[in-house]
């Protein structure tokens, strides 16, 4: 029997991590002035924190193959001018510069959000749709304000 690569402890280590350790050392290494906050209910876990300019948003609804990690970041509120402006503009940055998120409409305000299951999701997967989202979010949304805030 061949003892084990390196590699191979280290994806068995990161396999056996669950996605809620995961999430806290993500959100520690990307948090300014010790900002996270956790709450916990029957729909799961809820983080929140702050990156750069943005609050970012955490949601894991457990850890078994049906349930869901959603990261979100509200980047603009409603009401905005030239709300068809807006819409081509987030359209054109889906297209552009989102990666694996992407800008959508919820609650009146516009924000950059992933979603995906739990099934088959890797630590590396949690960690670039956490940092993905506060870093597309963090970047637009004071162009998106100055654009279409409503003064």
């Amino acid at each position: 029997m061949e003892p084990e690569s390196n590699q191979d402890l280290l994806d068995t280590e990161m396999e056996q991590t669950s996605h809620l350790d995961v999430i806290e050392t993500v959100i520690s290494s990307l948090q300014e002035d010790q900002s996270a906050m956790v709450s916990q209910s029957e729909d799961g876990h809820l983080w929140k924190f702050k990156y750069g300019s943005v609050e970012v948003f955490v949601r894991l609804t457990g850890e078994t193959d049906e349930d869901v990690l959603t990261v979100w970041a509200p980047v603009l509120k409603f009401p905005v001018q030239n709300e068809a402006g807006l819409t081509r503009k987030l359209l054109e940055l889906n297209w552009s510069s989102t990666f694996e998120s992407h800008f959508g409409i919820v609650d009146d305000q516009v924000v950059v959000s992933a979603q995906r299951t739990v099934a088959e999701l890797s630590p590396g997967e949690v960690s670039r749709n956490i940092t993905v989202v506060a870093t597309v979010a963090d970047s637009h949304d004071d162009a998106l304000q100055a654009e279409f805030g409503v003064a």
